[in-house]
C-alpha cells in the first residue's frame, strides 16, 4: 500500500454540542415561598402571636389585645448573560451552537438564584418599618460543627429547634447541604437501613427525606477552610422575590453584522422570612 495513503485519512466531528457537567437550573426555587414584586423593594408585612385573655367576669369590658406586626424588606439584584454567535462561526462548524448556549444560560440563571437564596438564608435581613434594622440570624439557630461532618445528632438538634419554635409541622421542611454531608450520612446504617428510611439510601445511594427533612444538594454553600455552612429550614421561612422572571431573547443583532445574539435576564431579590424557620448546620469535611 502506498506511504502516501495517510493523506486521504478523514476526521470526523461529533454533529452534537454535549454539556459539560454544571448545575442545570434552580434546585432551591420550589423548596422557597415566591412571591411577585414591582419597584425596587418590596415589603413583606407579618402578624405575630398574640395571646388571649382569659375571661374572669360577666359584662366585663372588651380586652383589647396589641397584635405584633412584623416586616421585612427585600431588594431587587439584576442578572443578565449575553453571547454572540456569528453567521461564519455556523458555516465553520457542523451545528448551529444558538440552543446550547441558550441552555447554558439559562442554567447560570438558575444557578444564580441558588446564590441569592443562600445568601439571604443565613446573612443579614433587613427589618422594621423602613426595612432599615439589620438581623442576624441568633446564636440559637446555629448548629456549630465540633468537629464533624453531618450526623443523625445535628439533624435532631435541628428538627428540635424548628419544634421549639412551633413551626407548624405541616410546612415542608428542608436542609441544604453537599456531597461530603451525603456521604457522611450514608455511613450511618440508621440513615441506609430500611428500618429506617427509604429504600431508595440503599438501592440509589441517595438519601432524599429522612427525619421530615427533603434533602437538596447544592455545591454552592459556603464554605469557610473545611467548615461548609449547610441550613435547615421551613418553606415558608425563606422568600424570592421576583420582579422579572427569567427572560429570553434570541435577535439577530444589525449592529453586530447580523450575528445572532443569546441573550438572558431576570431581576430578583431573597430574604430570609422569620429567623426561627431557618437553622445553620456547620459541618466540618475534613472529620
Amino acid at each position: 500500500m502506498s506511504t502516501q495513503v495517510t493523506t486521504a485519512f478523514v476526521q470526523q466531528y461529533s454533529a452534537n454540542v454535549q454539556m459539560l457537567s454544571q448545575q442545570m437550573g434552580s434546585r432551591l426555587r420550589d423548596a422557597v415561598r415566591v412571591e411577585n414584586m414591582t419597584g425596587k423593594n418590596a415589603f413583606f408585612d407579618q402578624v405575630g402571636k398574640a395571646t388571649a385573655q382569659k375571661r374572669t367576669t360577666r359584662h366585663a369590658d372588651t380586652p383589647q389585645i396589641d397584635t405584633p406586626h412584623a416586616r421585612r424588606r427585600v431588594s431587587l439584584v439584576d442578572y443578565e448573560y449575553a453571547d454572540l454567535i456569528d453567521d461564519q462561526d455556523k458555516v465553520r462548524m457542523l451545528i448551529d451552537p444558538t440552543s446550547a448556549y441558550a441552555q447554558a444560560s439559562a442554567a447560570a440563571m438558575g444557578r444564580s438564584m441558588d446564590d441569592e437564596i443562600i445568601a439571604a438564608a443565613l446573612g443579614t435581613a433587613f427589618t422594621g418599618e423602613t426595612g432599615s434594622t439589620s438581623t442576624a440570624l441568633p446564636a440559637g439557630q446555629q448548629i456549630a460543627n465540633g468537629g464533624t461532618d453531618m450526623t443523625l445528632a445535628k439533624l435532631r438538634t435541628a428538627k428540635k429547634t424548628l419544634d421549639l419554635a412551633d413551626v407548624d409541622p405541616s410546612i415542608p421542611r428542608y436542609i441544604a447541604c453537599g456531597p461530603d454531608q451525603i456521604e457522611a450520612l450514608l455511613a450511618d446504617t440508621n440513615v441506609t437501613s430500611s428500618d429506617f428510611n427509604t429504600v431508595k439510601a440503599l438501592v440509589q445511594g441517595e438519601v432524599n427525606q429522612f427525619m421530615g427533612f427533603n434533602f437538596i444538594v447544592s455545591n454552592r454553600l459556603s464554605k469557610a477552610g473545611n467548615i461548609r455552612s449547610c441550613f435547615a429550614w421551613a418553606e415558608d421561612g425563606l422568600a424570592l422575590a421576583i420582579g422579572k422572571d427569567v427572560m429570553a431573547r434570541i435577535d439577530e443583532r444589525a449592529d453586530k453584522g447580523y450575528a445572532t445574539q443569546v441573550y438572558y435576564c431576570m431581576s430578583i431579590g431573597s430574604t430570609r422570612m422569620e429567623e426561627e424557620k431557618v437553622v445553620q448546620i456547620d459541618c466540618d469535611e475534613s472529620a
